[in-house]
């Protein structure tokens, strides 16, 4: 009884974030607690908050425990439930029942909703950050959940493994324990070794190829291109055009005060949206950015007309961001 009584549990939980490995873990931890005052088998419910009412939530959490001294309520989605749902639970959250837990689990429940107030309100660890880290972050990430698989894994193999398998923790851990079936005892897990272990699941993103196009980083243009096998050329075009546009207008605000901030409100963007904007726009001279402009409906025009489209938008590519 002593050690029952040595877990403080609070009554209402948001285990809210993106990063599903951490988000996870936390989860079973706080199950794991709970588990131990009692048999979870006739004492949990979980709701959709997809689907959910908040006053069938509430309910469930008034409801007495059997043989245990705790009920736990897991609510996912919950950045899904609807306003009134919300609402019903962040009033309960006000007067919790003290023989249920409620565990409130979101992807980005925010912090202005009465909501997650009410639960921030309930105790200083009420709430359990779980936001995704930084994409920059996520090498030094993966190299601190390898020791748990039994491996360890050099920094340039980190960061190919991000780059295969994309940002969520889940899959890089299950990448991780399949790496360390083959590499254990082998020391650390080389860039060889994720190359030839793990397949490719993550393309690069549009924003990532624009953005070097912007830079008139050919090469890197190439690489991204070779990574994301499923992009339209179209959508491309459309996209390399408008950061074209956006260009010639910070070119002719070069001279503002403040150009950064001249663009952003210029554009409708926000300030870090167009950070390398003035940069980018000096790679080009004016007749460039015409020139640009001008090529790329020819290009548009052998696209729709029977060219390959592939080859007309690299070709468009190698014109405008070839020096």
């Amino acid at each position: 009884m002593a050690e029952k009584k040595d877990i403080q549990l609070l009554p209402v939980y948001l285990v809210n974030g993106e990063d599903h490995l951490k988000r996870d873990v936390t989860v079973g931890r706080l199950k794991a607690r709970i588990e131990k005052l009692g048999d979870l088998s006739f004492n949990s419910d979980r709701f959709d908050g997809a689907t959910a009412d908040g006053e069938a939530i509430a309910a469930a959490c008034e409801t007495m425990p059997f043989a245990s001294e705790k009920r736990l309520v897991v609510v996912v989605d919950a950045d899904r439930l609807s306003k009134p749902s919300q609402k019903a639970l962040a009033d309960y959250a006000k007067a919790p029942c003290d023989t249920t837990v409620l565990l409130l689990v979101s992807d980005k429940l925010a912090k202005n909703t009465a909501l997650y107030k009410a639960v921030a309100a309930v105790g200083k660890q009420a709430v359990i950050d779980c936001t995704s880290p930084q994409k920059r972050d996520l090498p030094n990430q993966v190299r601190a959940m390898a020791p748990a698989h039994g491996i360890t894994i050099a920094p340039n193999a980190a960061a190919l493994l991000v780059e295969l398998v994309g940002e969520d923790t889940v899959h890089l851990d299950e990448e991780l324990r399949k790496l360390a079936l083959s590499c254990a005892g082998k020391g650390a897990v080389s860039e060889a070794d994720v190359r030839s272990l793990v397949a490719r699941v993550n393309e690069a993103k549009p924003w990532q190829f624009v953005d070097a196009f912007s830079a008139r980083n050919v090469k890197e243009c190439m690489r991204i291109l070779s990574i994301m096998p499923s992009a339209s050329p179209h959508a491309l075009l459309r996209q390399c055009v408008s950061r074209i546009r956006e260009l010639v207008c910070a070119k002719s605000m070069s001279n503002a005060g403040n150009p950064q901030r001249a663009l952003a409100a210029e554009l409708g963007m926000q300030d870090w949206r167009v950070k390398n904007h003035m940069a980018w726009a000096r790679g080009f001279s004016e007749a460039e950015l015409r020139g640009a402009l001008r090529s790329s409906l020819e290009c548009e025009r052998k696209m729709k007309g029977g060219s390959d489209p592939e080859a007309a938008f690299l070709d468009w590519v190698l014109l405008v961001a070839g020096r």
